[in-house]
């Protein structure tokens, strides 16, 4: 390994660097992620936003599990790869990352120029008016409707979710925008929904400012990462991969390293401030 993380720093002195996060980064802060390192989806099912947004009994089965799941989310620390990342942008070798996580782990870490791609679990919005609310505050309001959730403990699973058995959430009662009444969401984009255009936007200039993008903890198994991976190879710009198991970017690769990011990216940094 430590000879494929020198030909990394090699390839990045001199040479500003965007990084490309997906789930992997989290997985070592006790955040499972939906694919395992082959790749492949486990048997979890993501929240369709369609399914969320025209069935109540969707958003009560999503509010339930996740009445559970949000603490494991929000008590959720950086680990070592967001420090290191965090570390290379202090050092000026990193210009920005660019997350499709929702875990804000990477602005915990230090990290200061982050784009979120896929939103923030930290914040919910009003379908109907638009209100923003926090996350903390949503969840002191959705123990004090349903007072036995607060010691509830059930399997967690990605993006704050956790594995609920179906008579219990049958019986979770949901609340609703503080202004308005209207349906809450959470302030990330679901699967079957579009990131918005000015944030893709804002990531392709972070593109277009960097020489080098560097991919860590992601499959790449969705376009919404994989389309800057292959930008960057169309504009001759090096793509390096971290990452435990296959990407769908590994045939573009320049440097791909197999293993652990709270191992190999302390080591970067150890290579590149050396």
């Amino acid at each position: 390994m430590q000879s494929s993380v020198e030909a990394l720093a090699h390839l990045m002195r001199g040479r500003p660097t965007l990084v490309l996060s997906g789930a992997g980064i989290s997985t070592e802060s006790g955040i499972p992620d939906y694919r395992g390192p082959n790749g492949s989806m486990r048997t979890r099912r993501p929240m369709q936003y369609g399914e969320f947004v025209g069935s109540a009994d969707a958003r009560r089965r999503y509010w339930a599990r996740s009445a559970i799941g949000w603490t494991r989310v929000g008590t959720a620390r950086p680990n070592s790869g967001h420090a290191a990342i965090a570390r290379l942008g202090q050092l000026g070798f990193v210009t920005g990352v660019i997350t499709q996580n929702v875990d804000g782990l990477h602005q915990a870490a230090g990290s200061i120029r982050v784009l979120e791609l896929h939103g923030s679990l930290a914040e919910v919005r009003c379908l109907s008016c638009g209100q923003l609310e926090m996350r903390d505050h949503l969840q002191a309001r959705l123990v004090e409707e349903n007072p036995a959730w607060a010691s509830g403990a059930a399997e967690a699973a990605p993006d704050g979710d956790a594995e609920v058995s179906v008579p219990t959430v049958a019986s979770f009662s949901v609340t609703g925008c503080l202004r308005c009444g209207g349906v809450l969401k959470p302030d990330v984009v679901f699967f079957g929904e579009s990131v918005p255009r000015p944030r893709v936007e804002a990531a392709w200039r972070m593109l277009a400012g960097a020489e080098i993008l560097l991919v860590v903890g992601s499959s790449l198994a969705i376009f919404s990462g994989l389309r800057f991976v292959s930008q960057a190879a169309r504009e001759n710009k090096p793509v390096a991969i971290v990452n435990q198991g296959e990407t769908r970017g590994d045939d573009v690769a320049t440097v791909r390293i197999e293993g652990r990011l709270g191992d190999v990216l302390p080591s970067l940094v150890q290579a590149l401030a050396g």
